[in-house]
């Protein structure tokens, strides 16, 4: 016979409740009322509007879910809003410098967090209804959901210029998710503090992201353009991105705030996995279909599928300026992806421009893909 456990006051019960969290890997918990972010609906649809969303339609087609938690859940009267540390152990900029090695971004080179992340939150928000009853929902990066807005609201940390979050404890490396109840619980006041005059994240961006402090335009970031982008990466960005194959991150990881985030303090499931953390470009460019889905298993990577990576790897290629790549490069230039062919033909034209005078004659009459044409003839 189970023995009920003799019920909490609201303010016992947060206490127990954080405490949980922290059982659980949790580095912060706080609490947001469903009404804390009233302007994030209006801050989304003037972004959305400016177009700086790019092709993630998604955003735009569950905008108004977006807009307060009550419109994605009407029953709801709390969130709970979690963190969990990525903070790294060594520097993300450190191989900055190293052409040949291709740069994964830190929150990628471990297991995937949605499922790290949404395991954590279905365990406290068990435990949360044995302890308190009520209902719930667990929501994990994917959902229309303002994680950001409401885990400032929450106390976690404020938006930094970066537009990421940024905590006082734990800097720029913190996952979010979200456990919207039906139970009032208290919130916690904002954390308070900002960013100051420091405008680090700014400067360190290599494409010029941030027309203004606090405001992004995705079109122009290296994650949405290694990521979510799916045609041609756009010229004008190829040589910033260097030998960055998978997002990025300069604008977070100069971040001041990072100096108190210990990598101690991290889920052990984000620790970098050895063949992802140094990542050599000539690699990557020989994958096939079954070789990406076997080397990026449990990885959020394997989420933009191998033409993406491939893409990416062949940019990163043409910015080596490493003749050795050259027979890797040409092997990829009659591939039947066309954003694959277009960025081998481009990065051919960096790195040998006899052979892709060759390589153009034998095929542009042949092409029918508009933009591998382009590429073919970006170099005439």
């Amino acid at each position: 016979m189970t023995i009920p456990l003799p019920p909490l006051s609201h303010d016992a019960l947060v206490a127990a409740l954080k405490a949980e969290a922290a059982a659980l890997g949790f580095a912060s918990c706080g609490i947001a009322s469903v009404e804390a972010i009233p302007q994030a609906g209006a801050r989304l649809r003037e972004w959305l509007e400016s177009g700086a969303h790019g092709g993630m339609a998604w955003m735009e087609a569950r905008a108004d879910h977006r807009a307060a938690p009550t419109a994605l859940w009407p029953e709801a009267r709390g969130v709970v809003m979690l963190g969990l540390s990525y903070a790294p152990k060594d520097d993300p900029l450190r191989l900055a410098g190293e052409p040949g090695v291709a740069r994964i971004s830190t929150y990628a080179q471990g297991q995937d967090y949605h499922d790290v992340v949404k395991k954590a939150l279905k365990a406290l928000a068990r435990w949360l209804i044995d302890r308190a009853g009520g209902d719930v929902k667990v929501f994990v990066d994917t959902a229309p959901v303002m994680e950001k807005p409401l885990a400032e609201a929450a106390g976690l940390g404020w938006q930094g210029k970066h537009t990421n979050l940024v905590s006082r404890e734990h800097g720029s490396w913190l996952f979010l998710g979200a456990i919207m109840t039906t139970l009032d619980l208290p919130p916690d006041p904002p954390s308070g503090g900002g960013c100051g005059s420091c405008d680090a994240c700014q400067r360190a961006c290599p494409t010029d992201a941030f027309p203004a402090p606090y405001r992004i335009d995705a079109r122009r970031c290296i994650s949405y353009l290694t990521i979510e982008h799916k045609g041609p990466i756009p010229a004008e960005f190829r040589v910033a991105m260097g030998n960055r194959i998978y997002g990025c991150d300069d604008c977070l990881a100069v971040c001041p705030w990072n100096k108190f985030a210990a990598s101690a303090a991290a889920n052990r499931a984000f620790a970098a996995r050895a063949e992802l953390a140094v990542t050599e470009t000539r690699d990557l460019l020989a994958l096939d279909d079954a070789g990406f889905r076997q080397v990026f298993a449990g990885s959020p990577i394997k989420r933009i599928g191998r033409d993406r990576m491939v893409r990416n790897a062949l940019i990163a290629a043409g910015n080596s300026g490493d003749p050795g790549l050259v027979a890797r490069v040409t092997g990829l230039l009659d591939d039947p992806a066309p954003a694959v062919r277009g960025a081998a033909a481009w990065a051919l034209g960096r790195l040998d421009p006899g052979a892709f005078a060759r390589a153009r004659a034998e095929r542009l009459g042949g092409e029918t893909d508009p933009d591998v044409r382009g590429e073919w003839a970006a170099f005439a």
